[in-house]
Formats: C-alpha cells, structure tokens, sequence
C-alpha cells in the first residue's frame, strides 16, 4: 500500500498508535515485540516498521541501536512521550523517561522485561478485517466443551498495555527527600483478572543471587513504610500509591528468571534455590509453639504471619495459592540473547597445487 506526503512509509492510524502506546509503557522494544503484545493477529511486523518510521519522520520515535541478534531497538523522543500519554490517557508526569542510551548496549534487560510483559498479557490474536467463510465451522470435541479456550488462567493473558508500568520507582521517604529504595522492573494493575497489584523483577542470571535477595529487603522497607492519613490514623504507604489487594498483608512479588543461552537447566535450578534460601526470612512465618502433648517431641503451634516481615507466602510454580499475601513467584521465560553458535565444520583440506614447469623457449635455426 503507498503512502502520502505526510506518512510515505503507509502506516495507519490505528497501528501508530499502538506503537506509541507501547514505547510509552515498555520504553524500548522492537518491532516484533510491539506486533506480539499490540496486535499478534497481523501478518507480520511490517506494519508496525512502517509505523515506527513514518513516527521518526516526525520526530515522535527514534532508533538510536540494535538488539544482540540484529534486530532494530525504537524508542520514543520527548514529543512521542507527550503523545503516547494522550493515547495511553495518562498524565504526563506518570510517563517516566524515554530509554533513550540503553538501545546502543543491545537492552538485554529491557528486552528480557518485554517479553515477560508479552508472555503474562497474552493479547488474544483478533483479525483485521471480516474474513467471509465458505466453510462451516468444524464441531467442538468433548475435551474443548470441557475446557474451552480461556478457562484457564495459564491460556488466557491478565491485562492490557495500559495496565503495565515499567522502571517504576517506589519512594522511600528519608530526611534529604524522597529516594527510589527499590525499581520495580514491571508493576501489573489488572482488578479486572483479580489482581489489583503485582510487583515483577526480570533476573538475567547475571548478578549474584545475593544482589537479588537484597531487593527483597527494599521491597520489605517498602511494605512496612507508614503514612498517617487526615482522620490520624496509620496506613501503609503502599495502599496510598496503589488499590487494596482486598486481602491481608502486602501484593504479591514475581520474579522471573531469565537463563539466556548460558545457564543451563541445573546451573538454573541452583540458583532459584539458593534465592529461595536467602529470601526466607521475607517470606516464610513465624512458628509459635502452642503446646503439646504428653511426652509429645513435637509440639503443636501455628505459623503467625500477622507480622510485616513475615506476611508473604512461599515461592510457587505451578500452584496458585487461594489467598496468597505476598508470593515470591519463580519464572522462566523463554531465552532472550543471542542464539547459539552453530558448531563450526571442519575446514576441507586443501589441494597441492603443483607450479607448471616453464617450457623453455624454442631454439632458433642456424
């Protein structure tokens, strides 16, 4: 399709704006990042090139790098940020910056945080235009009666773009001003899928698991933190700046690890373990011993979970607890980073080429 003198690259209206509300959200991303989570049911992501392009060419988005395995990284300039708040209907002061500077070391951070908000939202795959069908639509089995698509959490997606924040800082008030005690990598609002609030921390497997323990420590300062509302009353900070989870104790915290092509399964399975054991005292509750009986060894007590520090539930998998308080979650996403070295063949040998001997030259006749 050609384009016009005010957009020559042909893009729509519609597929601009999903590339402005995007980078306004994920900050950095690709083209076919922005086509997986905006609008998987396209053909490709030429659309949204096509987007990104023509919003370069009014100074709205800039491409200033690329990803480890080639692909080009977009970013938003100023003026594309004021934009993607009309179209995200934030205000401008809630935006953050644009990510401009982290394209030119490939973003492997940032684009590992994408791909888990792509993988959690799971923006169901709509066509673009009515497509009339000469066929009937093939009967159901009994297993998909059973379980139809979207039953299921693990199928369906929580969420929306406008429903994600990315590199959002959570103040701590100190006697110099507000400080960032800790960066949620990604904060998920979606009441609607029974979530009000989640906190989400991207680990390449890069740093030490003891880096990463301690970012539970500030979340923890974080929780505990109290403000006094007009009435005089204590509340938590937390409630202030996001809704009441409508359960006790503090929202849930996901962590989401990201192996790249380095980390093997076992090298992995550690490393969650040994995070796991330094977060312990975040996490698990206090046993209070209520007695026992006669010469019983053990002696009967409960878990108090009451206290701030103590009022997360263990880490979990592939189970939901029914009323988690605050759950250390371990992920795995798909590997993000360059892709294998194929193993190099071995070098045919070469062949002996032998010199041609120089004929003498032809003796002249006397």
């Amino acid at each position: 399709m050609g384009g016009s003198r005010t957009y020559p690259y042909g893009s729509t209206s519609a597929v601009r704006a999903h590339v402005l509300a995007a980078l306004g959200v994920l900050k950095l991303a690709t083209a076919d990042q922005m086509h997986r989570l905006m609008a998987p049911g396209h053909k490709d992501n030429k659309a949204f090139r096509n987007a990104a392009l023509d919003l370069a060419r009014h100074g709205l988005a800039v491409s200033e790098g690329s990803t480890r395995d080639g692909n080009k990284l977009w970013s938003l300039t100023p003026l594309g940020l004021d934009a993607a708040a009309e179209v995200l209907d934030r205000p401008v002061g809630e935006m953050g910056g644009t990510g401009r500077g982290a394209a030119r070391s490939g973003a492997p951070h940032a684009m590992a945080v994408n791909e888990t908000v792509i993988a959690i939202t799971r923006t169901p795959a709509a066509a673009t235009r009515p497509v009339p069908r000469q066929q009937t639509a093939p009967t159901p089995t009994a297993k998909e009666q059973r379980w139809p698509r979207g039953s299921c959490w693990g199928e369906q997606g929580m969420g929306w773009i406008g429903s994600w924040s990315t590199e959002v800082p959570l103040n701590l008030p100190t006697s110099r001003g507000n400080r960032a005690g800790v960066r949620a990598d990604a904060v998920l609002q979606a009441p609607e899928a029974g979530l009000p609030v989640l906190f989400v921390e991207v680990d390449n497997c890069t740093e030490s698991a003891d880096i990463l323990a301690t970012k539970f420590e500030k979340y923890l300062r974080y929780f505990r933190l109290k403000t006094k509302n007009p009435l005089g009353s204590e509340s938590p900070v937390w409630r202030t700046q996001y809704p009441t989870t409508g359960r006790e104790g503090h929202p849930p915290v996901v962590v989401v690890f990201n192996p790249g092509t380095r980390t093997g399964p076992q090298a992995l399975k550690n490393r969650m373990n040994i995070v796991m054991d330094l977060t312990r005292p975040v996490w698990s509750g206090s046993y209070h011993v209520a007695g026992g009986g006669y010469g019983a060894e053990e002696r009967d007590g409960y878990y108090d979970y009451a206290d701030p520090s103590s009022s997360c539930s263990p880490p979990s998998i592939a189970s939901r607890p029914a009323a988690p308080r605050c759950g250390v979650v371990a992920v795995r996403t798909r590997p993000v980073g360059n892709p294998p070295r194929r193993p190099r063949q071995p070098r045919r040998p070469r062949r002996l080429v032998r010199p041609r001997r120089a004929t003498p030259p032809p003796r002249r006749r006397t």
